[in-house]
């Protein structure tokens, strides 16, 4: 009697459509990155209790355990935070040695002296609300970036955004490193001071 021997399976094509469908889910597959908040580092401070602020120069955000936003401890709704936050760094209440020429402010002598010397402090709880806290932080970074808009326009004729946009742009035909230096004007005009730690003051 003759064996009759089982037909093979070409496992050749199977292989082919498995490497297919493998290279077709790593194209389309799209992965999800975090977005964080930009933030520089301040530098090392060696001994910390030598630095002390002036009450007025200091502009004091809480966000509580319910998610409640305090401002100089007076409860405020995060849409009026903007507002508030260039009243403060634009205020201009200093005299003499620390006059802001460029400030457009109340010019208050019990609020922050000049954009220099303002510094935000933002403290938050525990149980703080993620989403909360970006929302303040969302509003406090759109303080300055229009206050340096302003005074952007008022000396280049072109907004902070926009130079912004331009210096990262590889069409960009003008000297970037002119532009650089104007960036860092308009930044020196407003410098972004926010601590997220508990300041020293002093009265």
């Amino acid at each position: 009697m003759t064996r009759r021997l089982t037909p093979g399976v070409n496992a050749g094509s199977m292989a082919d459509i498995a490497f297919l469908l493998l290279i077709f889910f790593l194209v389309s597959t799209t992965i999800e990155t975090d977005v964080g908040i930009m933030r520089k580092l301040p530098p090392i401070i060696n001994d910390p209790s030598d630095i002390t602020i002036k009450k007025k120069n200091i502009f004091k955000v809480e966000i509580n355990q319910t998610n409640e936003l305090l401002v100089d401890g007076t409860i405020m709704k995060i849409k009026d935070l903007k507002k508030a936050t260039m009243s403060f760094l634009d205020n201009g209440g200093g005299v003499g040695d620390l006059t802001c020429a460029y400030c457009k402010g109340d010019h208050n002598v019990t609020s922050s002296d000049n954009p220099d010397k303002a510094v935000i402090s933002l403290v938050n709880s525990r149980e703080t609300n993620y989403a909360t806290y970006i929302a303040v932080q969302n509003e406090l970074i759109s303080a300055y970036t229009e206050l340096r808009n302003r005074e952007s326009k008022k000396l280049y004729g072109i907004s902070y955004i926009e130079m912004k946009k331009h210096l990262k742009s590889a069409n960009y035909k003008e000297n970037k490193d002119a532009l650089k230096e104007q960036i860092k004007k308009v930044q020196s005009m407003y410098p972004e001071k926010i601590s997220e730690a508990e300041p020293i003051m002093k009265y």
